[in-house]
C-alpha cells in the first residue's frame, strides 16, 4: 500500500473518530438521559458552550446531586461578587490596600481615624468642619535671636542694610486650622479628597515704638488625597496613604515676600496612643529670577517627621525636619509641643522651638523660641 493511501485512509479514520466524539458529547449535552456517560473527557472538552462542558464533566465524574447543587451554588456567588468592571476591580483593590492580618480599625480608639476619618464607621460625610493643625493662642512667644533684617539668596528679597526692622523679642503667636472632606469613597469605601487651610500670625503686640505691627503671617491652603491602609511595620500599623499638593506663603511684597509650593507624600501610622506621620516633600521649582527663596528646601528640609503621644489628659507631639544634606546644606528644625488641662475644656499649649524657618520669613535665620498660651481645638 502506498504511502499516500495509508495517509488517506488513517486521516479518514481520525475525522469519523473526532466527528463521532463531538456527535456523541453534544447529542449528551442536550439530553443526558438518552446516552450513557461520555467515555472520555475529550469528548467534554469537544463542547463549544462551557454549559455543555460542565453537564458533561459531571456525567463523566459522576458527582453526586448534592455536591453538584453546592458548585452551581458557589459558582453563582462568586459570579455576583466579581467586579465587573475595571473601575470596580480598582475599587476593591483600593479597599483592601494592604490589608493584612492587624487588629481592625477602630474609630473609637485610632488615633489616625479620628483625625481623617479612614474606616466605614468613622464617616461623616462632606463639606464638614473640622481641626487641622492645632489652634491655639500664645499671648507670649519669645526669641533669642530677633531677624530684623530678613535675607534670600535673591537679592531682590534681601532687606538692603540702614533698613532693618524694629522689633522686640517678646511678641503673640496664634494660629488657626481648619479642614473639611470634598469628596468621600473617592474608590470603593476608600480614599478621601480634604481641603485645609493654615494660618499662624506673629504680632508684636508688645511693641509700642512701631504701633504694634503683625511681623509674619503664614497662608497656607492644600488639597489631600487620604486612602486607609492596614498593614504593620516594625510592631506599627500602617493606617494612612496620601498625597498632598501644598501652597504657603506670607502676602507680602518684595523684600519681604516668600512663598513656595509642594507635593507632600503622608504615611500614617500608629499603636495605642501614639501616632507618626512621616512626609516628604517635593518641591515644585520656580523659575530662578522671580523665586523669592530658591534656596529653601536647603533650609526647611525636604520632609518631615511628627510623633504624636497622649498620656490621660496631656497631648505631646515632636516634629524634626532636615535639609536631608550634609556640609553646609546640613540644616533643620525640632519642635515639642505639650497640651496639657488647665480646667475644664480650657487647656495650656506650651512651645518650644529650634532651628531654621520657625516662619517663612525666617526660613534661613536660626533662632530659638519658647511659646506659652492657650489650646483652643483638638487636632487629635
Amino acid at each position: 500500500m502506498s504511502a499516500f493511501k495509508l495517509f488517506e485512509r488513517t486521516g479518514l479514520s481520525l475525522s469519523v473518530a473526532a466527528l463521532s466524539t463531538v456527535f456523541v458529547a453534544k447529542t449528551y449535552a442536550q439530553d443526558p438521559a438518552s446516552l450513557v456517560a461520555p467515555a472520555t473527557p475529550e469528548a467534554c472538552v469537544a463542547l463549544e458552550s462551557n454549559a455543555d462542558r460542565l453537564v458533561c464533566y459531571d456525567a463523566l465524574f459522576k458527582i453526586p446531586e448534592a455536591e453538584k447543587t453546592a458548585l452551581i451554588s458557589e459558582r453563582q456567588a462568586a459570579q455576583a461578587l466579581a467586579p465587573e468592571t475595571v473601575k470596580e476591580k480598582i475599587a476593591v483593590g483600593v479597599s483592601n490596600l494592604f490589608s493584612f492580618d492587624v487588629p481592625k480599625l477602630d474609630p473609637n480608639v485610632s488615633l489616625l481615624d479620628k483625625r481623617w476619618e479612614l474606616s466605614p464607621d468613622s464617616k461623616l460625610g462632606t463639606w464638614n468642619l473640622r481641626a487641622y493643625q492645632p489652634v491655639y493662642l500664645m499671648p507670649t512667644f519669645w526669641t533669642s535671636d530677633k531677624n530684623e533684617r530678613p535675607q534670600s539668596l535673591n537679592e531682590q528679597n534681601t532687606v538692603p542694610v540702614g533698613k532693618e526692622q524694629n522689633l522686640t523679642s517678646m511678641e503673640t503667636k496664634f494660629q488657626l486650622s481648619l479642614k473639611t472632606k470634598a469628596v468621600e469613597n473617592l474608590l470603593g469605601d476608600n480614599g478621601d479628597v480634604w481641603l485645609g487651610y493654615t494660618q499662624s500670625s506673629r504680632w508684636q503686640v508688645y511693641n509700642g515704638d512701631e504701633s504694634r505691627p503683625f511681623r509674619e503671617t503664614n497662608y497656607e491652603p492644600e488639597a489631600s488625597l487620604m486612602f486607609r491602609t492596614n498593614y504593620t511595620l516594625m510592631g506599627l500599623h500602617g493606617r494612612l496613604l496620601g498625597v498632598t499638593l501644598n501652597h504657603q506663603s506670607n502676602g507680602r511684597s518684595d523684600p519681604l515676600s516668600r512663598s513656595w509650593n509642594r507635593v507632600i507624600f503622608n504615611l500614617g501610622f500608629e499603636k495605642d496612643n501614639f501616632a507618626l506621620m512621616l512626609r516628604p516633600w517635593y518641591r515644585i521649582e520656580e523659575d530662578r529670577a522671580d523665586d523669592n527663596n530658591p534656596d529653601i528646601k536647603n533650609y526647611i528640609g525636604r520632609g518631615d517627621m511628627l510623633a504624636f503621644y497622649r498620656w490621660k489628659e496631656h497631648d505631646f507631639s515632636l516634629m524634626l525636619r532636615h535639609s536631608l544634606k550634609g556640609g553646609d546644606d546640613s540644616h533643620g528644625a525640632a519642635q515639642f509641643d505639650w497640651v496639657f488641662p488647665i480646667s475644664g475644656k480650657l487647656r495650656g499649649h506650651f512651645q518650644l522651638f529650634d532651628g531654621y524657618g520657625e516662619s517663612l520669613i525666617d526660613y534661613n535665620h536660626r533662632a530659638t523660641y519658647v511659646g506659652l498660651g492657650v489650646s483652643l481645638m483638638n487636632w487629635f
